[in-house]
């Protein structure tokens, strides 16, 4: 018996291979196949089963491309119902992997459907979990996502899910091994561990919502207390899982297309494309094409082209430094934005030599900055997590987090000069090229974020005033 998993980073997924006497089975796959297919030619195995934890909301996966490659059996737990052939299995059922079983464990509340798969070894003792959205290492999964769906209220999925644990995962042995599906950075979750395996024991000692005396109602208050609005694509992306939806191969043929760069603006134009330049913020600022919006391929790149742009059939247009094409289709097909009309020819490079407009954004250095801003005069925006505001910020900086500029881009005034700053450059850099595509000139955007203003002799504070506004 061999478990490997197979960590994306730039999602926070973990996907699982287990392979005994001949036989495989994957778990939770991603959407691009050719990572599992390796596997399987590399150890001569195949591939009988697909187990789906739950309809997956913050990544399209793969298992309709590895069914057709493969003939492998797509299995969820109960309550899947799908618009493809695939097992909806039973509370308790077992399927036979070579040498060993997987039990499918009932565990309803971060969606109705959500499933736990237990690893039976050769002599029948359980030896891990694939607990999908159920339980993380240092969390469970939110219980808000599916609550429309479910026809239920987040704090009835809570319930649901405060049980799923004690009766069905707390109940198993110390040792068992616990492989979840996301780590810290996701948004499934909101106090993950950036450690991707532990232990039923260890969680129990040290994952809040497994504290052995918790009550219903405390459990219910801790997992919705704090939720922040799912992002957009969320819902999107669980209705692509439920159907069927194009191969990545097809997603990659699309994406790949070269666009030359005399025709770029008349395709933009054309298809209503957005024109999405995944450049690092370090290059972008000096030199791109007017309307562009920067969010860097260096990044968390796909949560939060998700995030802001929304709506995944929105068409795409690339400009990507040669070399990044396939990774950047890659990463975007992950998330379920497949409406990519190609990239352009040979970058900005090829556009700026051509001779066609380009754009610049004002940064400034964190050292220049603190000669020229006047505290409690100038208005700074930090466009950090709240989390990261209330550890620390300058004195007098407004939050506005990024995931919200959709919401709150409408109450700038365009006649007042902004601040932007967020960590270390690649949220505000965002940032500032939604402002300057929405028409929004007037700001400077600080070069290193708070880190580089933590530097200098500026006031910081964990202060809020809660009476300040735009």
């Amino acid at each position: 018996m061999k478990i490997e998993q197979i960590y994306t980073g730039c999602l926070a997924q973990g996907a699982y291979y287990i392979t005994s006497g001949g036989e495989a089975a994957i778990v939770d796959p991603l959407r691009e196949t050719a990572p599992y297919l390796e596997r399987l030619e590399r150890d001569n195995v195949t591939l009988k089963y697909i187990f789906e934890t739950h309809f997956h909301a913050d990544f399209v996966s793969g298992h309709l491309d590895l069914h057709h490659q493969t003939g492998a059996e797509i299995v969820y737990g109960p309550n899947a119902a799908a618009d493809f052939p695939n097992t909806s299995a039973a509370d308790g059922q077992e399927f036979s992997l070579g040498k060993v079983k997987i039990k499918v464990l009932h565990t309803p509340g971060h969606t109705m459907e959500s499933s736990t798969f237990l690893l039976l070894d050769e002599h029948g003792k359980a030896h891990a979990i694939f607990s999908g959205d159920t339980l993380f290492i240092g969390d469970v999964g939110r219980p808000d996502l599916a609550q429309k769906a479910a026809s239920k209220s987040k704090e009835e999925l809570a319930a649901i899910l405060y049980h799923s644990l004690r009766t069905k995962i707390m109940t198993l042995p110390d040792d068992v091994i616990v492989y979840p599906a996301h780590g810290a950075g996701s948004a499934c979750g909101k106090n993950m561990s950036k450690e991707t395996v532990s232990t039923i024991g260890e969680q129990k000692k040290s994952n809040y919502a497994l504290r052995q005396n918790m009550s219903e109602a405390e459990f219910i208050q801790e997992v919705t207390e704090g939720l922040l609005p799912p992002p957009a694509y969320f819902g999107m992306n669980v209705a692509m899982n439920k159907s069927g939806i194009m191969s990545f191969k097809k997603v990659l043929h699309n994406g790949m297309r070269k666009i030359p760069v005399a025709a770029f603006e008349t395709v933009v134009a054309e298809t209503g494309a957005l024109v999405l330049d995944v450049r690092g913020h370090g290059i972008f600022y000096k030199g791109f094409i007017p309307q562009s919006i920067n969010i860097g391929i260096d990044g968390d790149f796909a949560p939060w082209v998700g995030a802001l742009i929304a709506d995944v059939a929105q068409p795409i247009a690339l400009v990507v430094t040669p070399g990044f094409e396939e990774e950047t289709v890659t990463r975007l097909s992950r998330v379920g934005f497949d409406n990519l009309i190609g990239y352009l020819d040979g970058g900005f490079d090829a556009w700026k030599n051509a001779g066609f407009e380009t754009e610049t954004i004002n940064r400034i250095s964190a050292d220049q900055f603190a000669k020229v801003v006047a505290i409690g005069e100038d208005v700074v925006i930090d466009v950090r997590k709240e989390s990261e505001y209330r550890a620390s910020h300058l004195g007098e900086a407004y939050n506005k987090p990024l995931a919200y500029i959709n919401d709150w881009i409408k109450d700038l005034n365009p006649a007042t000069h902004y601040y932007l700053h967020c960590a270390a450059g690649y949220r505000s850099m965002i940032a500032a090229s939604i402002l300057l595509a929405r028409g929004y000139r007037n700001f400077t955007e600080i070069e290193g974020g708070f880190n580089a203003i933590g530097q200098t002799n500026l006031p910081k504070t964990d202060f809020i005033c809660q009476s300040k506004v735009l």
